[in-house]
């Protein structure tokens, strides 16, 4: 299979700039490097590569001094900084290169949000624009697949992911065998990482009960008499769980009935393979249980990477009701609100009246198989 080009390539390539920073965000594995390589032969001019868990870096960097910076980026066009949550005050030293070293342009990758967002995104306001690169879209893959291809690989993306390199892998021994290792190896590497945080194992049974409620209403009590903690601790760690990008959740959306749900939350996975390895169920579609919620979950998840990769800026929620009345997403953005129900197989149910008569001018629609390509 050829290099697959990512969409944000083009997005990132015009932003970067005289005096100003780009900052990638993903979860490990997803391809950063690749993409800041890609950008890198693009350019033209002189860059610097650095590797922020290479200590020869870090001593590079450690002095922060305007004097410093001047002297090691002279002549240089481009700094980029792959694994850059790794450099003690990167945000502060960020700023000090793109404030005093004259036409100096910095691209910085890293895993963790919350580190790398926290340390350099303050700093830098007004001087960095934020791109968030997401496990391979459907989009991005149908560049190097035919038609066909695409529908006989539909099952392989709900139960192995678009992870890149397990697009590419070409066994399903192989893919699984890469998940585990992820999962293993990568998943909580970066929430592990933080001060006071060591408790791995009941953050992975935190993260096999969201896999095992996929789609549902999740109950925080619930989930905290289960694990033994508290729900403020399980609150906490879910909402490191989505700053590393492992998982996002999805609120209620109301907005004019008093029937409606507005503080009930349904958490994802940003990648199925993933949610799959981490229960250990590799099974195909026709002896699964949860086929429908993967199918829930890929579609949501691919919406969300378009936005993120077209710079959509739209906002995402389920609606329910407490009559059970229910919508599986509702998407507003650019002044219009949009309602989608997703089906497997061949059922199309009609917009509850309630939200028809709520919101007369949302659109609805419904996915399956044979339009799910047009909604990707």
């Amino acid at each position: 299979m050829k290099p697959i080009k990512r969409l944000l390539q083009d997005r990132i390539a015009v932003r970067i700039e005289p005096n100003r920073a780009i900052l990638i965000f993903g979860a490990r594995r997803v391809g950063k490097t690749v993409l800041m390589r890609q950008l890198i032969d693009r350019f033209e001019g002189k860059v610097m590569l650095l590797n922020g868990e290479d200590y020869d870096t870090l001593a590079l960097l450690k002095e922060r001094s305007i004097a410093n910076y001047r002297h090691i980026l002279e002549g240089v066009d481009l700094l980029a900084i792959d694994e850059a949550q790794h450099i003690p005050d990167i945000g502060s030293k960020l700023k000090l290169i793109v404030d005093e070293v004259e036409g100096i342009r910095v691209i910085a990758s890293g895993s963790s949000s919350f580190d790398l967002l926290n340390k350099a995104g303050e700093p830098l306001v007004g001087r960095s624009t934020k791109f968030h690169l997401t496990p391979l879209s459907q989009r991005e893959i149908a560049s190097v697949e035919t038609a066909l291809e695409t529908r006989r690989n539909l099952e392989s993306r709900l139960i192995y992911g678009a992870y890149p390199e397990v697009v590419t892998l070409d066994s399903f021994e192989r893919k699984s065998d890469y998940l585990r290792d992820i999962v293993d190896a990568y998943l909580l590497k970066d929430i592990l990482a933080i001060d006071g945080l060591k408790n791995s194992g009941k953050m992975k049974d935190l993260l096999r009960l969201i896999a095992f409620q996929l789609g549902n209403e999740v109950s925080y009590d619930e989930l905290g008499k289960q694990l033994g903690m508290s729900k403020n601790t399980v609150e906490k760690y879910l909402d490191l769980l989505s700053k590393v990008f492992v998982i996002f959740r999805l609120g209620a959306y109301a907005r004019n009935l008093r029937k409606e749900v507005t503080k009930a939350g349904k958490w994802y996975f940003t990648d199925n393979g993933i949610r799959n390895a981490i229960i250990g169920n590799f099974n195909p579609l026709s002896i699964r249980q949860d086929a429908g919620s993967l199918w829930e979950n890929y579609l949501i998840s691919e919406r969300i990477k378009a936005n993120y990769n077209q710079g959509l800026g739209k906002e995402f929620f389920f609606w329910r009701t407490y009559d059970q009345q229910e919508i599986d997403l509702i998407e507003e953005g650019a002044g219009s609100l949009t309602a989608f129900e997703f089906k497997r197989g061949d059922k199309k149910p009609k917009i509850p009246d309630i939200f028809k008569k709520t919101y007369p001018d949302a659109t609805y629609d419904i996915i399956n198989r044979d339009n799910y390509l047009d909604f990707v």
